[in-house]
């Protein structure tokens, strides 16, 4: 667990800013697993975020530099544990 922790120190910047619930910024992002209206899964330098709503709307994707920028209804923000090892959407969805 100390080496997992340690080499989430060391990655990239990753930040998020929420504006009302409705506009979400995302950076440190390094790939998009998933979407739709309800979630958007994505892979950061920080780890696996699950964003969870209604009318979810990827506004605009810039792999290259990183950003995310979302419209919609956002109710959750979730990491989750070192997501890309533990199998796919569905099993991390359902856990």
């Amino acid at each position: 667990m100390a080496f997992e922790e340690k080499s989430m120190q060391s990655a990239g910047p990753h930040h998020l800013i929420l504006e009302e619930r409705e506009q979400l910024s995302v950076s440190g992002v390094e790939e998009v697993e998933s979407f739709d209206e309800n979630a958007i899964v994505m892979y950061t330098s920080r780890g696996t975020l699950v964003v969870r709503g209604e009318n979810l709307h990827i506004e605009k994707l810039s792999l290259d530099g990183g950003d995310l920028k979302v419209e919609g209804e956002i109710d959750s923000l979730t990491y989750e544990d070192s997501g890309r090892e533990k199998g796919g959407f569905f099993a991390r969805l359902f856990r």
